[in-house]
């Protein structure tokens, strides 16, 4: 993500971590129609993306002097897939482009909101939908609380959450060039957070 991803100091991956919320969104039919997510990202790269942004009052920022760099990081965010990939009964599903995108201040950290809507709706017996930087310049975890949420499912619906190892340890043994020539242009697909939905 350009200013607000790809520009951090120079140091080993990961060089971003992210606490990721999710909302699997459920039409009235019961097809899957989106998902909206709300990623809070970590204390010093929210203060580093908001050099140079001016507010009104100091230290706090509002939705409206964000929206130039939500607007920034959603448009970046696509050469990457959203870093979210879903299978529905193992076919691989489609994003349109993010709606209803905006930045938010809380608690010293940016929050990044944004709904990605499915290319088509469809019901499935079976949605694994995983969150990860395959790069593993992002690091994604998975809030400790409600990190998942089901909106609209039908009753019969049932969630699974597979939370990955901390990979970060190992990744920063790693010598950056590593990253940088291709080796590991998956390396973060050890550390997918893998969210399964079974819908009899």
């Amino acid at each position: 993500m350009t200013v607000a991803l790809a520009a951090g100091p120079a140091f080993a991956h990961p060089h971003v971590w992210v606490t990721a919320a999710s909302e699997l969104i459920y039409a009235a039919d019961g097809s899957i129609s989106g998902v909206r997510h709300a990623w809070t990202f970590d204390d010093m790269f929210s203060t580093y993306a908001l050099q140079g942004i001016e507010s009104k009052t100091k230290g706090a920022y509002t939705r409206a002097e964000l929206a130039p760099l939500a607007q920034t990081n959603v448009e970046s965010l696509k050469e990457f897939g959203f870093f979210t990939f879903a299978k529905a009964d193992g076919k691989k599903e489609k994003f349109l482009d993010p709606v209803d995108y905006y930045l938010e201040h809380k608690d010293g950290a940016l929050v990044l909101h944004f709904t990605l809507p499915f290319k088509t709706p469809f019901k499935t017996r079976q949605l694994a939908l995983d969150v990860y930087d395959p790069s593993f310049f992002v690091d994604f975890s998975l809030a400790k609380q409600d990190p998942v949420r089901l909106v609209g499912a039908p009753s019969s619906c049932s969630l699974a959450i597979q939370r990955p190892n901390d990979g970060a340890a190992g990744a920063q043994k790693l010598n950056e060039q590593t990253f940088m020539n291709g080796e590991n242009s998956n390396y973060g697909a050890m550390f997918a957070n893998r969210i399964t939905v079974d819908c009899p």
